[in-house]
């Protein structure tokens, strides 16, 4: 599956252009404004955007704050493009969260690496939280609003976690989310689906328990939500690539 690029740009031209040398990569998605751009990002799965700053009914600046301020959009990384070659401009695009920056004309090339960097660099620290038995969920906040919804998360799931039947319909529930809306919010910004989470959080409450040392390993399972010691074991294993018993 190719990652989805939106861009946005009132100029037919401009995104024609940027289309041609970006669709043997990637799927496009284009819009004239920030305000179409944003719909677009609440409609579909977007994997990164590239924005100019001047542009009508909603500039770039002003479409960048609604994304990053959005729950639903703030995980989503923005390249702004402008024309504007002063240092208060750039300062202002990542003010409001832009993740980057270029100033026209750029080289297809040099956007191409952009792209890829800002890409690598999220799925990276999506493989260390989930792979890291100490990676804390924080890591994966770019935003305020990705901070609070992971918290929210995280919270709700430890909340119940000794709840075997603690499950995506629970947790859409809790966190007066629609199952879509929670699944592909928490796919985008971790790489994992609601049960997935819901796993790894049981996981890594287990690692806190295991480093106190003052319960078995079967007490452990039980209170982190298991059915059974062996089925903790398991997943364990399968997820930090020891078992239980070694990582203690």
């Amino acid at each position: 599956m190719k990652d989805v690029i939106l861009l946005v740009d009132d100029h037919e031209e401009i995104l024609e252009y940027i289309s041609r040398f970006l669709e043997e990569k990637y799927q496009i998605l284009t819009a004239p404004d920030g305000a179409v751009a944003l719909d677009i990002a609440n409609r579909e799965t977007v994997h990164l955007i590239i924005s100019d700053v001047m542009m009508p009914v909603m500039d770039g600046f002003q479409f960048c704050r609604a994304l990053k301020e959005n729950v639903e959009t703030s995980h989503i990384p923005i390249l702004l493009l402008t024309a504007k070659n002063t240092l208060q401009s750039r300062i202002e695009g990542l003010e409001i969260g832009a993740d980057a920056y270029m100033e026209k004309p750029f080289s297809p090339e040099h956007l191409q690496v952009q792209i890829a960097s800002l890409l690598m660099n999220r799925n990276k620290v999506k493989q260390y939280f989930a792979s890291s038995p100490f990676a804390h969920i924080h890591s994966m906040a770019y935003t305020k609003a990705d901070e609070h919804f992971l918290e929210r998360i995280q919270e709700v799931i430890l909340n119940h976690i000794a709840d075997v039947e603690l499950d995506v319909e629970h947790l859409a529930k809790y966190v007066n989310m629609s199952r879509p809306t929670l699944y592909r919010k928490l796919k985008e910004i971790s790489d994992l689906t609601p049960n997935e989470m819901i796993n790894l959080t049981r996981l890594k409450r287990a690692v806190v328990l295991l480093k106190e040392a003052q319960l078995t390993v079967a007490e452990i399972s039980e209170q982190t939500g298991y059915a059974s010691p062996t089925v903790f074991a398991r997943s364990f294993q399968r997820q930090f690539g020891v078992n239980p018993s070694e990582f203690a």
